[in-house]
């Protein structure tokens, strides 16, 4: 049987792959530990989940949830590599695994999509190349629609948390799975807000009690999308974080960090089973 053995939540802000200063001392500590943490789990696989920046599914077909079942994943588009210097890679997926999710999900309710055909952008690749550098461990990629409103509702993300965590559970496969969330805390990008910090270090640090304690009732009621928006106009990816509040049962996180830079404030989470 399959088990769940971490699960974790990061930033995956792509200025960082290049960025040096010794403002982001904290960033770069927050990426080590939970590296180490994500080693000692020793995962067989890692669901992660993420988010596409309008770059293969837009308004006219963006699924609220989808589950990527290819075996090869190319990642990084040319607009990445380009603009930060990402690295063109292949990831390895868990076919078998991304199967029994998707039909997990879809009999508990869920209305995920399917391909096997995408690429992964920096959402899932950044987190990766920090936590696991070598990408010897096959993923199973989770998009959420973050980007095109209307979004799903908070509630439907800490419930699709919760529907994966039964999912993974009830496969019948030998796997550690481990679960990683990537996603932002308040983040303006290419508003008047931009390179400025946070645009909200309120929005951050309750954001970061939220999960410290597990409030999940007090997020579910302060993340309206006219709040994430205020906040800054791409916020709306820390719903991510209510996945892995979901996968933990909402349950206080054993970590949670917010790693303050020159850019946005980074995010750091862990819960332990």
């Amino acid at each position: 049987m399959a088990e769940i053995v971490g699960v974790y939540g990061t930033t995956h802000n792509p200025l960082l792959w290049r960025a040096r200063g010794d403002d982001l001392a904290a960033t770069r500590a927050g990426f080590s530990l939970l590296a180490e943490r994500l080693a000692a789990a020793r995962p067989d696989a890692i669901v992660v989940v993420a988010t596409d920046h309008l770059t293969q599914w837009f308004y006219d077909n963006m699924p609220s949830f989808l589950v990527g079942k290819a075996p090869s994943i190319p990642a990084t588009f040319w607009n990445e590599e380009r603009e930060f210097g990402l690295p063109y890679r292949t990831l390895s997926g868990d076919g078998e695994l991304a199967r029994d999710l998707l039909g997990g999900g879809i009999e508990r309710g869920v209305d995920f999509a399917a391909s096997d055909d995408f690429r992964a952008d920096h959402s899932m690749l950044l987190p990766l190349l920090y936590l696991t550098p070598e990408l010897d461990v096959p993923i199973v990629p989770v998009f959420t629609n973050c980007m095109a409103p209307p979004l799903p509702p908070a509630e439907r993300f800490f419930r699709l948390g919760e529907v994966i965590r039964q999912a993974v559970e009830d496969s019948p496969l030998t796997r550690r799975v481990a679960v990683v969330s990537s996603g932002h805390l308040a983040t303006e990008v290419g508003g008047p807000r931009h390179f400025a910090g946070s645009p909200d270090p309120g929005f951050d640090e309750q954001a970061v009690e939220w999960i410290r304690t597990g409030d999940v009732d007090g997020a579910m009621k302060a993340l309206s999308y006219e709040r994430l928006r205020e906040a800054g106009n791409v916020t709306h990816q820390f719903l991510n974080f209510l996945v892995t509040m979901g996968v933990a049962g909402g349950s206080p996180a054993s970590y949670a960090e917010g790693a303050v830079s020159r850019f946005a404030t980074s995010p750091f989470f862990e819960w332990t089973p």
